[in-house]
């Protein structure tokens, strides 16, 4: 686990230590403090996850093809 912040990480980065934190808690070995603030980390991490997962669907949704199947241009998103 590392002490960066999570707002700073990219996908790649937030999904790694996601993965890590679970495999500590899966393991069972680590303090009831210890596994308290794992869980809050892991919390901020799937929150963050799932936040570039929404950014990367929105841009991709927002192009559009033309009949040639290439991309004609980009759309609004709603709610942007």
């Amino acid at each position: 686990m590392t002490d960066r912040p999570v707002a700073e990480m990219s996908f790649e980065e937030a999904m790694k230590e996601l993965e890590g934190v679970v495999s500590q808690l899966e393991r069972g070995d680590v303090a009831l403090d210890d596994s308290i603030r794992l869980y809050e980390r892991g919390a901020e991490l799937k929150k963050r996850c799932e936040a570039k997962l929404k950014e990367a669907e929105e841009k991709v949704a927002a192009i559009t093809l033309d009949g040639d199947g290439q991309p004609a241009g980009l759309k609004p998103v709603e709610g942007l």
